[in-house]
């Protein structure tokens, strides 16, 4: 292959740093991911490397620059992600995603899409009255949805917010919980509490609660309800039944919007019960009005060891479901003799 070198100019002696990152971590992730070697001097850098190599390693940077001048920052996980685009042949920069902001959080902080992805979904959100994000942990499919709830009720789109999750982890053992069904039922909202509070702020969180204006409840409590001028989340989908997931999806009443979170492949369900969210997802694929977005482990934005985690995992069950169908052709052999 033939080699080359390619520079970039700067001219920003603080963009130059932030791209570079503390000890130059993020100049050396690149090198190691793209096989590169990249130099400064001056204001510019330099690229060396294979000539293929070196194109995509020039784009990289120029989105990474872009991305640094507009959010003045750039962290580990950005460069990880613009690295993963550029790999697969996705020249777009992450700084495109910026440019929107859902809401801010109580201190300040944008909230906005970080990946591709992300950016389909809320877009999703924005064009369609129910939406199902579906994807592993860490995707934001639960944190995004809540923030497009409280973008739409700040801007009187909808009267309330809803929140709900299926209890099912807690199954018979409610019983054995401390407290009145509130309290036994609390541990499994928790996470939307959670997100709550860090969009909304504590004292606005528990305004809007006392007035009704805000509901966290478990599933069970929808039924026999009509949801008119809502924003409705249900999450941790994969653990309604089928007559859940239609019963939930039925609610909806005039000027309401829901939005549906799951992860496939992570249902706990006792054994024999399907899933209402597998279900529904091919009963209603292309229904005009439902928006369904798939998020994927390079729509990761928790620790870089999440990734990772789960491509550990599904390689492991490839290789358990390989090793099972073995042994079931091995069976299916000696039954037929």
């Amino acid at each position: 292959m033939t080699k080359m070198e390619k520079s970039i100019e700067i001219n920003d002696i603080n963009l130059m740093s932030i791209l570079f990152g503390k000890l130059d971590e993020n100049i050396a992730l690149i090198e190691k991911e793209l096989g590169l070697i990249i130099k400064s001097k001056a204001d510019k850098i330099f690229i060396s490397g294979e000539e293929d190599i070196v194109e995509d390693g020039a784009v990289l940077l120029t989105n990474l620059v872009e991305t640094a001048r507009q959010q003045n920052s750039l962290s580990l996980s950005d460069v990880r992600y613009a690295i993963s685009l550029i790999k697969n042949n996705e020249k777009r920069p992450v700084a495109e995603l910026l440019k929107d902001t859902l809401v801010y959080t109580s201190m300040g902080k944008p909230i906005r899409a970080k990946t591709l992805g992300q950016k389909r979904y809320i877009d999703n959100i924005n064009n369609n009255d129910i939406v199902f994000g579906i994807g592993p942990a860490g995707t934001g499919k639960t944190y995004l949805a809540m923030a497009a709830a409280v973008r739409a009720f700040k801007a009187k789109e909808v009267n309330r917010i809803i929140l709900t999750r299926p209890a099912v982890e807690a199954g018979e053992n409610l019983g054995f919980l401390p407290g009145d069904l509130q309290n036994k039922v609390d541990p499994y909202l928790r996470p939307l509490y959670d997100a709550l509070f860090e969009i909304l702020g504590h004292d606005t969180y528990n305004n809007l609660f006392e007035k009704g204006l805000i509901e966290v409840a478990p599933l069970a409590y929808m039924r026999g309800r009509t949801l008119d001028s809502a924003f409705v989340i249900l999450d941790e989908a994969q653990n309604t039944t089928n007559e859940q997931m239609k019963m939930f999806l039925t609610r909806l009443g005039y000027g309401s919007k829901a939005i549906v979170t799951g992860d496939v492949t992570q249902i706990d369900l006792p054994r024999g019960k399907q899933s209402g969210l597998k279900t529904v997802l091919k009963i209603l694929d292309g229904v005009k009005g439902i928006g369904i977005t798939y998020l994927n482990k390079n729509d990761i934005v928790r620790h870089a060891l999440v990734q990772r985690i789960i491509d550990a995992y599904e390689k492991y069950e490839k290789t358990n479901d390989k090793a099972n169908k073995v042994i079931e052709a091995k069976k299916s052999k000696n039954w037929s003799k």
